[in-house]
This record gives structure tokens, sequence and C-alpha cells, in this order.
């Protein structure tokens, strides 16, 4: 049973994301995510990746279980097993992308790391006009490609292990919005972040991460790159399918470079606007092609979301 302030507060929150259409959901979070990795890149002169990555997760962490309250009880261990999984996802994305951004542009780390939903996209597909849409994304990453002999190999590593976390946290992702109301699954899975990035994070962090200004921007990361993201992206997975949700964050490299340019003075290159240019059309290809199936599956998906809960 839930107590009566949550039971409240749960379907005003609920209500409010699901006015907005899922495709406006997910462009906000594109452009959260991206600004928040820009600042939390600014840090890595007073912390190392791994201790940024768990402070964004703390802090997102506390704020997200302070707001969703998640309930614990009558959970099956199906429940469990998803969301652990969703919070190890969380966690292997955020610190193999960090560790990419320390060593390669923001742009391109990205870039490699939307191998991952590109991938659902292209399995998941099952009209041709959906694989144009991803083959065009794709175009985008080889363009960035022409430039990878130029870029640290260990940072290409982790960016293409950050590819294969994000293919997960997608797939995750919509199997934790299913089984828990609201965001209180993502606060369970956040949670299960922090712990397992707890080791790394406090040993390379050390006294720093005491310091209150560091903390802040900490906060500021969190908020940015976890709570409005995330919980845009999981309502969003509600009414959409994931493969649709996979063509439109071929955003995500855009984003990034333009973040990376306006943020970081990262220059883009002539290759680097090709890949935008790529990007954004298969984005709005997808969005409008997609539209209607998007409109008719959602019914279906709210109904699972119903007879999954405890």
């Amino acid at each position: 049973m839930r107590s009566r302030t949550e039971a409240t507060a749960t379907p005003t929150r609920g209500n409010l994301l699901d006015s907005l259409p899922p495709v406006w959901l997910v462009l906000v979070g594109i452009v959260s995510v991206q600004t928040g990795a820009g600042v939390a890149k600014n840090l890595f002169d007073a912390l190392p990746p791994a201790a940024v990555v768990w402070l964004r997760l703390l802090t997102s962490a506390i704020l997200l279980v302070l707001v969703a309250r998640p309930v614990l009880r009558a959970r099956t261990r199906a429940d469990w097993m998803v969301v652990v999984g969703y919070g190890v996802a969380l966690a292997a994305m955020n610190f193999f992308i960090y560790q990419a951004f320390a060593r390669i542009p923001l742009g391109i780390a990205v870039t490699i790391e939307y191998l991952g939903p590109l991938l659902i996209a292209i399995v998941g597909s099952r009209r041709r006009v959906d694989l144009v849409w991803a083959g065009m994304a794709g175009l985008g990453v080889a363009a960035l490609g022409v430039e990878f002999r130029s870029l640290d190999p260990v940072g290409v590593l982790f960016a293409v292990l950050a590819a294969v976390a994000w293919a997960g946290y997608i797939l995750l992702s919509a199997a934790t919005g299913r089984r828990f109301d609201g965001t209180s699954g993502l606060a369970i899975a956040s949670v299960v972040g922090v712990l397992v990035m707890a080791p790394a994070g406090i040993a390379e962090g050390g006294a720093a991460l005491l310091d209150w200004r560091l903390l802040l921007f900490g906060l500021a990361v969190g908020v940015l790159s976890s709570v409005v993201p995330y919980t845009l992206e999981l309502n969003a997975l509600r009414r959409m399918p994931p493969r649709v949700f996979g063509v439109l964050m071929s955003l995500q490299p855009a984003a990034a470079a333009l973040v990376g340019l306006f943020l970081l003075g990262e220059l883009l290159t002539v290759w680097q606007w090709a890949a935008v240019a790529c990007v954004i059309i298969a984005s709005a290809g997808s969005t409008r092609t997609s539209s209607r199936e998007t409109v008719e599956a959602a019914p279906s998906t709210e109904g699972e979301v119903r007879r999954d809960d405890p």
C-alpha cells in the first residue's frame, strides 16, 4: 500500500509529463544531459572522472529518492533483478563515457557511444523506412570516424564500452518503467549505481569531495545529467517503442558537438558539421514517420504498466 502523500503526488507528476509528446521529452533530455556533460568535463581538473561520476550519481540519487519515495515492499524477484540491472547499466554507462570525455572530444565520444542505441534501432526495426533513418544516422557516425586515427585509442575504447552500456540502459529502462510507478524505479536504480561506483569514486576523489564548491557543481551535474533526462526518458519510453527512442537518440552527437563548441571551446570541423546534418535529418525523419506508430503503441504500453504493477 502506498502512503496517502505518495498516492496524491504521483498522479500529478505523471499527468504533467503525460500531457507532453514523448518526442519533446526526449529532446529536452538530450539538451540537459549534454549540458551536464560539459559542466562535468570542466570539473576534471579538480576531480578525476570516477569521482565526478560518483558525485553525479550520489546527488541525483538523493534528489530522486526524496521526490519519488519509492516503495520497496511487495516486489518480486524479477522486479529486483530488472532494477538492479538498470542501476548497474547506469553506473557503467556514466563511468565509461566520462573516462572517454577525459581523453577525446565530447562530440566524438558521444558519437561513438551512439552506436549502442543505433544498434537497438536497427535490430528492432520492422519497416524499411526505419532502416533508412538509422542508416542516415550511421553516416553521421562515419563522418566523425574520419578523424578517429588522431584520437586516444583508450578513449575510443571507453566510448565503445559506453555504447554497449547505453544499449543495455535503453532496454532495462523500458522494463523498469513497466514494473515501477513514476520515477521510483529510477530512484532505486540510482542508489544501486551509487553503491557500485562508491569504491572507485571515493578512492580517486579523496578529500576533494568535501569541498562545498565542488559539491555544488556535482549537484548541478546530477540534476542536468541524471534527474532531468532519465525522468523524461523513462516517461517517454512508456509511450514509444525502444527502437524509435534509439533513432531519436541520434541527436546526441549533434548536441554534444555543439555543447563542446560553446562550453568547452572544442571547435567543429567540416566532418563534424556533416555529422550534425546527418543526425538531424535522421531524427527529424524518424520523428515524422513514427509519430502515428507511437500514438498507437501508447495504450498497449500503459496496459503493460498496470498489469506488471504489484
